[in-house]
């Protein structure tokens, strides 16, 4: 069948049942892939944010096995720097599979991207925590910049960097799914001025 032929990916290999659904750890572990991947890889966070939420997204959508998780996260992590990166800093399909030791070919890639997009409806870009912490960080900076007189060595723009890994990491905690990403953002950004 040809969708048997799809997916010839030869994924790490886990000690799990790969005929089970995806765990929440499993999606914790892969979600740490890209976080290393976007080091090896220098995108915007705001790439990998936008990565998070379509797999996240699409996962909520689909019953998919864990053997196919790493085609999927590495397709979503495609699409979010076609999304958000310049062309020029756009990685080349064939490095990042080969680079990233994914598991699959850029031709697997091509076709979950397209599985993905259709499961989406091609809606990939909607609010992500990283898009609400800068909204809050913008607003809570005009509203009361003093807000900042305790870190004397800190600019504005330091902060939100500073505020940016911290999200990313938090965005990394199945446990956290249940809440929406401005009420992460906004909880990360208060205990942050506490």
């Amino acid at each position: 069948c040809r969708e048997a032929q799809m997916w010839k990916v030869y994924i790490h290999k886990t000690p799990t049942n790969q005929d089970t659904a995806i765990s929440p750890e499993q999606r914790d572990e892969v979600i740490q892939w890209l976080v290393d991947l976007k080091r090896q890889y220098p995108v915007y966070p705001e790439t990998l944010a936008l990565a998070i939420s379509i797999l996240d997204r699409f996962l909520a959508s689909v019953k998919a096995r864990p053997k196919y998780l790493r085609c999927i996260a590495i397709s979503c992590f495609f699409l979010a720097a076609k999304t958000v990166e310049e062309d020029e800093r756009i990685p080349v399909l064939k490095d990042l599979t080969s680079g990233s030791l994914c598991g699959c070919s850029p031709a697997e890639v091509l076709r979950m991207e397209r599985i993905i997009l259709d499961k989406l409806n091609w809606d990939l870009h909607t609010a992500t925590s990283l898009d609400f912490l800068h909204i809050f960080h913008a607003m809570a900076m005009t509203a009361s910049p003093q807000l900042l007189d305790r870190m004397p060595d800190m600019n504005p723009s330091q902060h939100v960097a500073q505020l940016t890994t911290q999200l990313l990491q938090v965005m990394a905690s199945h446990q956290l799914l249940q809440f929406k990403g401005s009420m992460l953002a906004l909880a990360l950004l208060s205990l942050d001025m506490e």
